[in-house]
């Protein structure tokens, strides 16, 4: 507020700042409610999504041999990932199945998105051996 102001004006300038408070309040509820509803469209989109890929809903489906999945690992992760997980190139996988759920373990190995990772996709019984030996690394 400038000096050279009349109380008048400066009695009306804080009756508008008082007035458009409301609004403001209104505007913002409003564009939390949208970011709201936007989240639940994309999660309504996406989740079935990853329920219909039939290469992870087939995996999840199998019982997998944590011994099998033993040789896997050492056959085509442990150069990156160490003998027994601890980490080299790769990260440490020990506790990776409570940082990341069934889905996305799956999503990691096939998709090659965190270079130097290659793509990596077994079959579905191999992959769930693979499961079930990274569920046992704690």
């Amino acid at each position: 507020m400038s000096s050279d102001s009349s109380p008048a004006e400066s009695l009306a300038t804080e009756a508008l700042a008082a007035e458009s408070a409301p609004g403001r309040r209104s505007l913002i509820a409003g564009l939390v409610v949208a970011a709201a509803v936007a989240c639940i469209v994309v999660i309504l989109l996406v989740l079935p999504a990853t329920n219909r890929d039939p290469y992870t809903r087939q995996t999840l489906e199998l019982t997998g041999s944590a011994e099998q999945g033993s040789k896997l690992f050492l056959i085509n992760c442990a150069g990156c990932h160490g003998i027994a997980g601890q980490g080299l190139v790769g990260p440490n996988l020990h506790g990776v199945s409570s940082r990341k759920n069934q889905r996305q373990l799956i999503h990691q190995v096939v998709s090659g998105q965190t270079p130097p990772m290659p793509r990596f996709q077994p079959d579905p019984q191999a992959m769930a051996d693979l499961l079930a030996y990274l569920n046992g690394l704690v």
